[in-house]
């Protein structure tokens, strides 16, 4: 038996419910994709503000910490870890090395106090040994948004040093006075030298002129005490 034409036309259609259902669907999936993009937009704007280097440079931290972790296993363990570090590595690399070491860090003795500070910061800043348990735990607290700030990040408060980590630094700059004091002498005073001076910090920086410009200005010096200047 054949069906009316109405019915036939009719069931060629989808029913209202399939098409809201259809409808739902397609909106949901439109929320979805709108909040995939929102987010990658969010991140990619949060490369763009880091800098060029910022994946090297997190790549040489992570890198650092597993080192560490490594020779801490291998002196629990009773190993000297630069020892088999030494024989995993070729001779001829090392001394290659060595060579690009002392090349890009020639030891240039005293230039100026600009240089012999960055040198003392170089090498405070290597004798640093940190606390992988405190650091990942210290990232857990905080996340990773404030642990790695961006420009837009306010780190201000987010950080609570441990006593630990406090008494290690003081530890480390009354190690740094004592060594200081070590290096220190007491300049005897000449009491035949001319007094060029108002007071004793007027009589330092006056030595620091000398040190650094005596050489240039001694004929123009020795002509103003003879009165012959022109």
């Amino acid at each position: 038996m054949a069906l009316p034409e109405s019915c036939a036309s009719v069931s060629k259609y989808p029913s209202k419910d399939s098409l809201r259902e259809r409808f739902r669907m397609l909106h949901q999936k439109r929320q979805e994709s709108r909040k995939l993009n929102y987010e990658q937009v969010v991140e990619e704007d949060h490369r763009s503000k880091l800098p060029k280097n910022y994946d090297l440079k997190r790549k040489r931290q992570e890198w650092e910490l597993k080192q560490m972790e490594l020779k801490k296993a291998a002196e629990d363990r009773g190993e000297d870890y630069d020892r088999l570090q030494a024989l995993k590595t070729q001779a001829d690399l090392i001394e290659r090395k060595e060579a690009v070491k002392r090349k890009k860090k020639p030891d240039k003795g005293f230039s100026d106090y600009e240089a012999m500070t960055l040198r003392q910061y170089q090498r405070l800043s290597g004798n640093i040994k940190p606390d992988i348990k405190a650091y990942e735990k210290m990232r857990e607290v905080i996340g990773a948004k404030e642990f790695y700030p961006g420009v837009d990040t306010l780190i201000s408060g987010t950080h609570y040093p441990t006593d630990a980590a406090l008494n290690k630094l003081s530890e480390d700059i009354k190690a740094q006075e004592k060594k200081r004091d070590q290096y220190h002498r007491r300049r005897m005073f000449d009491p035949d030298a001319p007094i060029d001076y108002i007071n004793e910090r007027n009589r330092k920086f006056n030595q620091k002129l000398d040190r650094f410009y005596d050489r240039y200005t001694e004929d123009l010096k020795s002509d103003l005490e003879r009165g012959t200047a022109i």
